[in-house]
């Protein structure tokens, strides 16, 4: 069988210098190894739970139980106890804007 060499072109060898190099500081970073990285949050914005529920017609246990919520949690959320945060608040942000998405892939719907 005959083997073809691929002529490099300078851009390919650019690439994956980057490439390469993108990868071993992602490394490093997970290992804990000081790196220069960037790293770039998205903030959530804010979900009223309460007008969320009550626009699905869903009560507080319903609402819970369709989307994998704790009771506990959606009452402290709408007495103003606590806030949501991390994926909770990441996932009410996407069943504000695509409820039956979320449903579909819940499997509640």
């Amino acid at each position: 069988m005959k083997q073809t060499s691929r002529t490099k072109r300078p851009e390919d060898s650019v690439f994956g210098d980057k490439l390469l190099r993108s990868a071993q500081q992602a490394r490093d970073w997970v290992q804990g190894k000081p790196a220069r990285v960037r790293v770039t949050y998205v903030p959530a914005p804010q979900v009223d739970v309460r007008k969320l529920r009550a626009k699905m017609r869903l009560s507080q246990t319903q609402f819970a139980a369709k989307f994998g919520f704790s009771l506990d949690s959606i009452q402290n959320w709408e007495q103003g106890h606590r806030q949501p945060e991390g994926p909770a608040r990441t996932l009410l942000v996407v069943i504000a804007k695509n409820p039956k998405a979320v449903e579909e892939a819940l499997g509640s719907a």
